[in-house]
Protein backbone atom coordinates (compact mmCIF):
# COMPACT_ATOMS: atom_id res chain seq x y z
CA UNK A 1 0.00 0.00 0.00
CA UNK A 2 1.15 3.66 -0.85
CA UNK A 3 -1.19 5.34 1.41
CA UNK A 4 -0.12 7.03 4.49
CA UNK A 5 -2.55 8.95 6.16
CA UNK A 6 -6.09 10.07 6.57
CA UNK A 7 -6.16 13.75 5.08
CA UNK A 8 -9.15 16.11 5.87
CA UNK A 9 -10.79 17.59 2.69
CA UNK A 10 -10.63 21.08 4.01
CA UNK A 11 -8.01 21.66 6.44
CA UNK A 12 -5.25 19.20 5.72
CA UNK A 13 -4.89 17.72 9.11
CA UNK A 14 -4.34 14.26 8.93
CA UNK A 15 -5.37 11.39 10.76
CA UNK A 16 -3.99 7.37 11.36
CA UNK A 17 -5.73 4.96 8.97
CA UNK A 18 -8.67 3.83 11.18
CA UNK A 19 -12.41 3.75 11.39
CA UNK A 20 -12.67 7.66 11.27
CA UNK A 21 -15.13 10.03 8.49
CA UNK A 22 -14.76 13.58 9.34
CA UNK A 23 -12.11 15.84 10.95
CA UNK A 24 -11.91 16.65 14.65
CA UNK A 25 -10.73 20.09 13.98
CA UNK A 26 -13.06 21.25 11.35
CA UNK A 27 -15.67 18.82 10.60
CA UNK A 28 -14.67 18.35 7.36
CA UNK A 29 -14.95 14.76 5.45
CA UNK A 30 -11.69 13.09 5.64
CA UNK A 31 -10.27 10.80 2.53
CA UNK A 32 -7.04 8.57 2.20
CA UNK A 33 -3.56 10.30 1.10
CA UNK A 34 -0.89 8.28 -1.00
CA UNK A 35 2.70 8.76 -1.12
CA UNK A 36 3.39 7.61 -4.52
CA UNK A 37 7.12 9.15 -4.22
CA UNK A 38 9.47 6.48 -6.43
CA UNK A 39 6.77 4.83 -8.20
CA UNK A 40 7.54 4.43 -11.82
CA UNK A 41 4.77 4.75 -14.07
CA UNK A 42 6.48 2.21 -16.38
CA UNK A 43 6.73 -0.86 -14.03
CA UNK A 44 2.95 0.12 -12.83
CA UNK A 45 1.92 0.31 -15.72
CA UNK A 46 3.20 -3.73 -16.15
CA UNK A 47 2.09 -4.60 -12.78
CA UNK A 48 -1.16 -3.40 -13.47
CA UNK A 49 -1.70 -5.32 -17.21
CA UNK A 50 0.08 -8.69 -15.02
CA UNK A 51 -2.62 -8.38 -12.63
CA UNK A 52 -6.30 -10.47 -12.01
CA UNK A 53 -8.86 -9.35 -13.69
CA UNK A 54 -10.60 -7.30 -11.17
CA UNK A 55 -10.02 -4.54 -9.39
CA UNK A 56 -6.92 -5.75 -7.37
CA UNK A 57 -5.33 -4.93 -10.65
CA UNK A 58 -5.03 -1.38 -9.35
CA UNK A 59 -3.99 -2.22 -6.13
CA UNK A 60 -0.93 0.28 -5.84
CA UNK A 61 -4.09 2.66 -6.00
CA UNK A 62 -6.31 1.72 -3.42
CA UNK A 63 -6.06 1.48 0.89
CA UNK A 64 -6.07 -2.10 1.34
CA UNK A 65 -2.82 -4.70 1.31
CA UNK A 66 -2.05 -6.39 -1.45
CA UNK A 67 -2.92 -9.41 -2.03
CA UNK A 68 -6.30 -8.77 0.22
CA UNK A 69 -8.99 -11.37 -0.89
CA UNK A 70 -11.72 -10.38 -3.10
CA UNK A 71 -13.95 -13.43 -3.37
CA UNK A 72 -16.79 -12.15 -5.70
CA UNK A 73 -14.44 -11.21 -8.37
CA UNK A 74 -15.41 -7.17 -8.86
CA UNK A 75 -14.79 -5.36 -11.54
CA UNK A 76 -13.29 -5.65 -15.44
CA UNK A 77 -16.80 -5.11 -16.36
CA UNK A 78 -17.37 -3.80 -20.26
CA UNK A 79 -16.73 -0.79 -21.61
CA UNK A 80 -19.43 -1.03 -25.11
CA UNK A 81 -18.99 1.14 -28.37
CA UNK A 82 -22.44 2.30 -28.70
CA UNK A 83 -22.21 3.40 -32.45
CA UNK A 84 -26.31 3.33 -33.10
CA UNK A 85 -26.67 5.30 -29.71
CA UNK A 86 -24.43 7.55 -30.73
CA UNK A 87 -25.93 8.11 -34.15
CA UNK A 88 -29.49 8.64 -32.56
CA UNK A 89 -27.80 11.52 -30.92
CA UNK A 90 -26.13 13.20 -34.04
CA UNK A 91 -22.30 12.15 -32.22
CA UNK A 92 -19.56 10.54 -33.79
CA UNK A 93 -18.38 8.30 -30.91
CA UNK A 94 -20.07 6.99 -27.28
CA UNK A 95 -18.99 4.26 -25.11
CA UNK A 96 -21.20 3.00 -22.37
CA UNK A 97 -19.13 1.94 -19.43
CA UNK A 98 -21.39 -1.06 -18.20
CA UNK A 99 -21.28 -1.60 -14.22
CA UNK A 100 -24.55 -3.31 -14.36
CA UNK A 101 -22.41 -6.58 -15.09
CA UNK A 102 -20.39 -6.65 -11.66
CA UNK A 103 -21.23 -9.67 -9.08
CA UNK A 104 -24.43 -7.82 -7.99
CA UNK A 105 -24.92 -5.99 -10.95
CA UNK A 106 -24.40 -2.72 -9.68
CA UNK A 107 -20.58 -0.61 -9.36
CA UNK A 108 -21.75 -0.57 -5.33
CA UNK A 109 -19.84 -3.95 -5.84
CA UNK A 110 -16.55 -2.01 -6.20
CA UNK A 111 -16.67 0.18 -3.64
CA UNK A 112 -18.15 -2.37 -1.16
CA UNK A 113 -15.06 -4.99 -2.13
CA UNK A 114 -12.43 -2.48 -0.70
CA UNK A 115 -14.75 -1.60 2.35
CA UNK A 116 -14.68 -4.90 3.48
CA UNK A 117 -11.18 -5.69 2.72
CA UNK A 118 -10.52 -2.52 4.74
CA UNK A 119 -13.03 -3.80 7.79
CA UNK A 120 -11.42 -7.00 7.87
CA UNK A 121 -7.54 -5.55 8.46
CA UNK A 122 -9.22 -3.39 11.20
CA UNK A 123 -10.53 -5.93 13.24
CA UNK A 124 -14.17 -6.03 12.51
CA UNK A 125 -16.79 -8.74 12.00
CA UNK A 126 -20.07 -6.75 11.69
CA UNK A 127 -20.52 -4.80 8.42
CA UNK A 128 -23.36 -2.31 7.81
CA UNK A 129 -24.62 0.30 5.63
CA UNK A 130 -27.43 2.71 5.17
CA UNK A 131 -28.75 2.47 1.18
CA UNK A 132 -30.96 3.12 -1.91
CA UNK A 133 -30.71 -0.30 -2.96
CA UNK A 134 -27.77 -1.06 -4.68
CA UNK A 135 -25.55 -0.82 -2.00
CA UNK A 136 -27.80 -3.24 0.21
CA UNK A 137 -27.46 -6.02 -2.85
CA UNK A 138 -23.41 -5.61 -2.53
CA UNK A 139 -22.63 -5.40 1.64
CA UNK A 140 -25.16 -8.50 1.98
CA UNK A 141 -23.52 -10.43 -1.02
CA UNK A 142 -20.32 -9.31 -0.07
CA UNK A 143 -20.52 -9.84 3.45
CA UNK A 144 -22.03 -13.49 3.22
CA UNK A 145 -18.86 -14.35 0.92
CA UNK A 146 -16.21 -12.97 3.20
CA UNK A 147 -17.80 -14.28 6.47
CA UNK A 148 -19.48 -11.27 7.98
CA UNK A 149 -22.42 -10.55 9.51
CA UNK A 150 -24.18 -7.73 8.50
CA UNK A 151 -26.98 -4.91 9.36
CA UNK A 152 -28.38 -3.61 6.27
CA UNK A 153 -30.73 0.09 6.35
CA UNK A 154 -32.96 1.03 3.62
CA UNK A 155 -36.15 3.27 2.98
CA UNK A 156 -39.05 1.51 3.67
CA UNK A 157 -40.63 1.78 0.45
CA UNK A 158 -37.53 0.84 -1.53
CA UNK A 159 -38.18 -0.90 -5.07
CA UNK A 160 -39.08 -4.65 -3.77
CA UNK A 161 -36.58 -6.15 -6.59
CA UNK A 162 -33.72 -4.42 -4.54
CA UNK A 163 -35.20 -5.90 -1.40
CA UNK A 164 -35.28 -9.21 -2.43
CA UNK A 165 -31.84 -8.91 -4.30
CA UNK A 166 -30.78 -8.08 -0.29
CA UNK A 167 -32.53 -10.48 1.75
CA UNK A 168 -31.34 -13.63 0.22
CA UNK A 169 -28.06 -12.47 1.44
CA UNK A 170 -29.19 -13.25 5.34
CA UNK A 171 -28.28 -10.30 6.07
CA UNK A 172 -30.52 -8.26 8.89
CA UNK A 173 -32.87 -6.47 6.64
CA UNK A 174 -33.56 -3.11 8.24
CA UNK A 175 -36.57 -0.95 6.80
CA UNK A 176 -36.64 2.79 7.99
CA UNK A 177 -39.62 5.14 7.65
CA UNK A 178 -38.33 7.84 6.00
CA UNK A 179 -36.02 9.14 2.95
CA UNK A 180 -32.86 8.03 2.40
CA UNK A 181 -31.17 11.08 4.82
CA UNK A 182 -33.11 10.02 7.40
CA UNK A 183 -31.84 5.96 7.02
CA UNK A 184 -28.11 7.82 6.67
CA UNK A 185 -28.70 9.34 10.13
CA UNK A 186 -29.42 6.78 11.59
CA UNK A 187 -26.78 4.51 10.83
CA UNK A 188 -24.15 7.18 11.32
CA UNK A 189 -25.75 7.82 14.74
CA UNK A 190 -26.00 3.96 15.23
CA UNK A 191 -21.94 3.93 13.97
CA UNK A 192 -20.96 5.89 17.56
CA UNK A 193 -22.39 3.46 19.70
CA UNK A 194 -21.96 -0.65 17.67
CA UNK A 195 -18.79 -1.67 16.87
CA UNK A 196 -19.28 -2.17 13.30
CA UNK A 197 -18.22 -1.34 10.29
CA UNK A 198 -20.43 1.04 8.49
CA UNK A 199 -19.25 0.76 4.86
CA UNK A 200 -20.45 4.46 3.98
CA UNK A 201 -20.24 6.29 7.41
CA UNK A 202 -16.90 5.01 9.28
CA UNK A 203 -15.06 3.33 6.61
CA UNK A 204 -16.30 6.16 4.19
CA UNK A 205 -12.86 7.25 3.04
CA UNK A 206 -11.46 3.44 2.33
CA UNK A 207 -15.48 2.63 0.28
CA UNK A 208 -15.01 5.33 -1.87
CA UNK A 209 -11.58 4.91 -3.33
CA UNK A 210 -13.07 1.86 -4.51
CA UNK A 211 -15.02 4.31 -7.22
CA UNK A 212 -11.49 5.07 -8.55
CA UNK A 213 -11.25 1.88 -10.31
CA UNK A 214 -14.29 2.42 -13.06
CA UNK A 215 -11.46 5.39 -14.05
CA UNK A 216 -8.91 3.38 -14.14
CA UNK A 217 -10.59 0.42 -16.24
CA UNK A 218 -11.81 2.98 -18.62
CA UNK A 219 -8.42 4.35 -19.51
CA UNK A 220 -7.29 0.70 -19.97
CA UNK A 221 -10.29 -0.33 -22.04
CA UNK A 222 -9.80 2.71 -23.89
CA UNK A 223 -5.88 1.60 -25.10
CA UNK A 224 -4.37 3.61 -22.03
CA UNK A 225 -6.48 7.12 -23.44
CA UNK A 226 -8.50 9.48 -21.94
CA UNK A 227 -11.96 10.07 -23.24
CA UNK A 228 -13.25 13.79 -23.83
CA UNK A 229 -16.32 14.26 -21.51
CA UNK A 230 -18.06 11.39 -18.86
CA UNK A 231 -21.31 11.07 -18.07
CA UNK A 232 -21.68 10.33 -14.86
CA UNK A 233 -25.42 10.22 -12.50
CA UNK A 234 -24.62 12.19 -9.45
CA UNK A 235 -26.48 11.08 -5.87
CA UNK A 236 -23.98 11.83 -2.76
CA UNK A 237 -21.92 13.13 -5.72
CA UNK A 238 -18.52 10.24 -4.60
CA UNK A 239 -18.53 8.50 -7.89
CA UNK A 240 -18.06 11.59 -9.76
CA UNK A 241 -15.96 12.78 -7.27
CA UNK A 242 -13.84 9.79 -7.26
CA UNK A 243 -13.60 8.68 -11.24
CA UNK A 244 -12.43 12.51 -11.35
CA UNK A 245 -9.66 11.77 -8.61
CA UNK A 246 -8.64 8.22 -10.34
CA UNK A 247 -8.14 10.01 -13.29
CA UNK A 248 -5.87 12.80 -12.11
CA UNK A 249 -3.88 10.33 -10.06
CA UNK A 250 -2.61 8.52 -13.59
CA UNK A 251 -2.27 12.24 -15.15
CA UNK A 252 -0.03 13.36 -12.09
CA UNK A 253 1.99 9.67 -12.60
CA UNK A 254 2.54 9.93 -16.40
CA UNK A 255 0.37 6.44 -16.64
CA UNK A 256 -1.76 7.94 -19.13
CA UNK A 257 -1.49 11.71 -21.11
CA UNK A 258 -4.31 14.55 -21.88
CA UNK A 259 -6.42 16.84 -20.47
CA UNK A 260 -9.16 15.82 -17.72
CA UNK A 261 -12.26 15.45 -19.47
CA UNK A 262 -15.45 17.62 -19.31
CA UNK A 263 -17.37 15.92 -16.76
CA UNK A 264 -21.15 16.17 -16.85
CA UNK A 265 -23.46 15.07 -13.77
CA UNK A 266 -27.04 13.93 -14.27
CA UNK A 267 -29.56 14.10 -11.85
CA UNK A 268 -33.30 13.33 -11.29
CA UNK A 269 -35.61 16.71 -11.41
CA UNK A 270 -37.39 14.73 -8.28
CA UNK A 271 -34.54 15.10 -6.41
CA UNK A 272 -31.41 17.49 -8.12
CA UNK A 273 -29.67 19.57 -5.22
CA UNK A 274 -26.55 19.30 -6.96
CA UNK A 275 -28.30 20.14 -10.56
CA UNK A 276 -29.85 22.80 -9.16
CA UNK A 277 -26.72 24.37 -7.26
CA UNK A 278 -25.10 24.43 -10.37
CA UNK A 279 -27.67 26.09 -12.50
CA UNK A 280 -28.28 29.08 -10.01
CA UNK A 281 -24.54 29.45 -9.29
CA UNK A 282 -24.21 28.60 -5.79
CA UNK A 283 -21.40 26.98 -4.28
CA UNK A 284 -23.24 24.70 -1.73
CA UNK A 285 -26.10 22.58 -2.32
CA UNK A 286 -29.61 23.55 -1.00
CA UNK A 287 -31.19 20.08 0.96
CA UNK A 288 -34.16 18.71 -0.89
CA UNK A 289 -37.51 16.64 -0.78
CA UNK A 290 -36.53 13.04 -2.77
CA UNK A 291 -39.68 12.44 -5.28
CA UNK A 292 -38.86 10.90 -8.49
CA UNK A 293 -38.67 6.81 -9.65
CA UNK A 294 -34.30 7.49 -9.34
CA UNK A 295 -34.39 5.94 -6.01
CA UNK A 296 -31.01 5.22 -6.04
CA UNK A 297 -29.87 8.67 -6.36
CA UNK A 298 -32.36 10.07 -4.67
CA UNK A 299 -30.13 11.43 -1.92
CA UNK A 300 -31.41 14.71 -0.82
CA UNK A 301 -27.99 16.04 0.96
CA UNK A 302 -25.53 14.74 -0.85
CA UNK A 303 -22.21 14.91 1.21
CA UNK A 304 -20.03 15.15 -1.74
CA UNK A 305 -22.16 17.87 -3.23
CA UNK A 306 -19.94 21.02 -3.44
CA UNK A 307 -16.98 18.83 -4.49
CA UNK A 308 -19.30 17.82 -7.36
CA UNK A 309 -20.50 21.34 -8.54
CA UNK A 310 -16.85 22.08 -7.92
CA UNK A 311 -15.56 18.97 -10.25
CA UNK A 312 -17.95 20.11 -13.28
CA UNK A 313 -17.23 23.71 -13.00
CA UNK A 314 -13.22 23.40 -13.30
CA UNK A 315 -13.48 20.89 -16.26
CA UNK A 316 -16.08 23.18 -18.39
CA UNK A 317 -18.85 19.88 -17.77
CA UNK A 318 -22.21 20.96 -15.88
CA UNK A 319 -24.63 18.84 -13.89
CA UNK A 320 -27.92 18.87 -15.25
CA UNK A 321 -31.61 16.96 -14.44
CA UNK A 322 -34.22 15.11 -16.42
CA UNK A 323 -37.73 14.54 -15.92
CA UNK A 324 -38.99 10.88 -15.13
CA UNK A 325 -40.60 10.52 -18.21
CA UNK A 326 -36.97 11.21 -19.76
CA UNK A 327 -35.71 8.72 -17.37
CA UNK A 328 -38.16 5.99 -19.07
CA UNK A 329 -37.30 7.87 -22.26
CA UNK A 330 -33.60 7.13 -21.51
CA UNK A 331 -33.86 3.57 -20.23
CA UNK A 332 -35.65 2.73 -23.87
CA UNK A 333 -33.16 4.23 -25.99
CA UNK A 334 -30.45 2.76 -24.30
CA UNK A 335 -32.21 -0.81 -24.47
CA UNK A 336 -33.06 -0.05 -28.57
CA UNK A 337 -30.21 1.02 -29.56
CA UNK A 338 -27.35 -1.24 -27.39
CA UNK A 339 -29.10 -3.96 -25.86
CA UNK A 340 -28.09 -3.02 -22.67
CA UNK A 341 -31.00 -2.74 -19.80
CA UNK A 342 -30.46 0.01 -17.02
CA UNK A 343 -32.50 0.62 -14.11
CA UNK A 344 -33.43 4.38 -13.80
CA UNK A 345 -30.07 5.77 -12.94
CA UNK A 346 -28.68 4.77 -16.03
CA UNK A 347 -31.89 6.11 -17.55
CA UNK A 348 -31.10 9.48 -16.02
CA UNK A 349 -27.31 9.16 -17.27
CA UNK A 350 -28.73 8.70 -20.95
CA UNK A 351 -31.19 11.14 -20.86
CA UNK A 352 -29.12 13.81 -20.03
CA UNK A 353 -26.50 12.56 -22.46
CA UNK A 354 -29.39 13.05 -25.02
CA UNK A 355 -30.47 16.63 -23.72
CA UNK A 356 -26.54 17.59 -24.07
CA UNK A 357 -26.70 16.63 -27.30
CA UNK A 358 -30.22 17.82 -28.38
CA UNK A 359 -28.87 21.33 -27.31
CA UNK A 360 -25.79 21.51 -28.79
CA UNK A 361 -23.60 21.50 -25.73
CA UNK A 362 -21.41 18.29 -26.65
CA UNK A 363 -19.37 18.61 -29.28
CA UNK A 364 -20.62 16.01 -32.10
CA UNK A 365 -16.47 14.83 -32.69
CA UNK A 366 -16.19 14.48 -29.05
CA UNK A 367 -15.03 10.70 -27.22
CA UNK A 368 -17.91 10.58 -24.84
CA UNK A 369 -18.02 7.57 -22.11
CA UNK A 370 -21.39 7.12 -20.33
CA UNK A 371 -21.53 5.33 -17.02
CA UNK A 372 -24.43 2.63 -16.59
CA UNK A 373 -24.31 2.13 -12.84
CA UNK A 374 -27.13 -0.32 -12.18
CA UNK A 375 -29.40 -3.11 -14.20
CA UNK A 376 -32.68 -2.80 -15.21
CA UNK A 377 -33.77 -5.42 -13.34
CA UNK A 378 -33.66 -4.12 -10.16
CA UNK A 379 -36.17 -1.32 -11.17
CA UNK A 380 -38.95 -3.21 -13.68
CA UNK A 381 -41.71 -1.21 -12.38
CA UNK A 382 -40.18 2.34 -14.47
CA UNK A 383 -40.58 0.32 -17.53
CA UNK A 384 -43.99 -1.77 -17.37
CA UNK A 385 -45.83 0.68 -19.94
CA UNK A 386 -42.80 0.91 -22.44
CA UNK A 387 -44.53 -1.69 -24.52
CA UNK A 388 -47.21 -3.68 -25.62
CA UNK A 389 -47.38 -7.37 -26.23
CA UNK A 390 -49.50 -8.94 -28.95
CA UNK A 391 -51.54 -11.85 -28.29
CA UNK A 392 -52.60 -14.14 -31.06
CA UNK A 393 -54.29 -17.79 -31.03
CA UNK A 394 -51.89 -20.85 -32.05
CA UNK A 395 -52.40 -20.75 -35.91
CA UNK A 396 -50.98 -19.08 -39.41
CA UNK A 397 -54.31 -16.66 -39.75
CA UNK A 398 -53.97 -15.04 -36.31
CA UNK A 399 -50.80 -14.26 -36.72
CA UNK A 400 -51.05 -12.73 -39.99
CA UNK A 401 -54.31 -10.83 -39.02
CA UNK A 402 -52.29 -9.03 -36.18
CA UNK A 403 -49.12 -8.07 -38.60
CA UNK A 404 -51.77 -6.54 -40.83
CA UNK A 405 -53.57 -4.85 -37.97
CA UNK A 406 -50.19 -3.50 -36.59
CA UNK A 407 -49.15 -2.34 -40.09
CA UNK A 408 -52.38 -0.48 -40.24
CA UNK A 409 -52.19 0.99 -37.01
CA UNK A 410 -48.48 2.47 -37.73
Amino acid sequence: MNEKSLRCKECGTEYELDASFVCSDCFGPLEVAYDFTGLDADEVRRRIQAGPQTIRRYADFLPIAAGASDPLCTGMTPLIRADRLAESLGLEEVWIKNDAANPTHSFKDRVVSVALARARELGFQTVACASTGNLANAVAAHASAGGFESFVFVPSNLEEQKLLATGIYDTELVGVRGTYDDVNRLCTELSQSRPWAFVNVNLRPYYSEGSKTLAYETIEQLGWELPDRIVCPVASGSLFTKISRGIREWLELGLVEGEMPAFSGAQASGCSPVATAFEEGHEVCRPQKPDTIAKSLAIGNPADGIYALEIARDTGGSVDSVTDDEIRAGIKLLAETTGVFTETAGGVTIATLAKLAAAGRIDPAERVVAYITGDGLKTLDATRESFEMSVIEPDVKSFEDEVEAVGAAN
